[in-house]
């Protein structure tokens, strides 16, 4: 199909910002350009979306074919379009929040990106675009809008112990929780259930195992 109009259009990416919580901490999966604009530099797994598809479709395919995760969970953050924000031609990005578990993501990298890797979010390197202010504001939103439940639901592993899933919300929310009253939040909430199994680590006590009530 051919489309001819007086006035030139934008071009129009997607872009996906995927975070996982690492050993307590709050991380974000990255991809190594492999072409120019920015070639060499770490930026969000994303591209040009077809002419066909939507938006969503497009930032799963994406993320998919630069890092060989599935997302199951999006959520749309915004789109950005500074008009110098793209070296090639005028882009305009609309980007989505995705969660995963960190025991769930196997990264391979594909398509045009060089590698696919996780980063801690207070421990970024130097990265491509206008991608650096998208993920602030990204973490941002996920700090308004994650909950316990959602954390818990989203975020966690299969199995996990309360002090795992306490660490996860202080990683979300940069601030540290205290122990008493969040335990009395998740119990009101109903979210977790014990497993009948316990974690040994090290010579401490075992810690008793929990999973997300279905």
């Amino acid at each position: 199909m051919t489309y001819t109009y007086e006035h030139p259009h934008p071009a129009v990416t997607v872009d996906v910002a995927v975070f996982t919580i690492v050993a307590g901490r709050l991380a974000v999966v990255l991809v190594r350009r492999a072409a120019w604009p920015h070639a060499g530099k770490w930026a969000l797994p994303g591209g040009f979306v077809d002419i066909d598809e939507s938006l969503k479709r497009a930032a799963w395919r994406e993320l998919r074919e630069e890092t060989g995760l599935k997302a199951g969970y999006l959520e749309q953050l915004g789109a950005f379009g500074r008009p110098d924000r793209d070296p090639r031609e005028r882009v305009i990005t609309v980007v989505y929040i995705a969660l995963a578990a960190a025991d769930r993501i196997e990264l391979r990298a594909g398509s045009d990106a060089k590698d696919a890797r996780l980063f801690f979010l207070d421990e970024l390197p130097e990265l491509a675009f206008d991608h650096a202010r998208i993920l602030q504001l990204a973490a941002e939103r996920l700090r308004d809008r994650l909950d316990t439940e959602a954390i818990a639901r989203r975020l966690m592993p299969v199995c996990f112990t309360l002090t795992e899933l306490q660490q996860a919300c202080e990683a979300v929310a940069g601030a540290p929780i205290d122990k008493r009253n969040f335990r009395k939040r998740l119990d009101a909430l109903e979210v977790v259930e014990p497993t009948g199994e316990e974690r040994r680590d090290g010579p401490h006590r075992p810690a008793r195992l929990y999973r997300v009530k279905r």
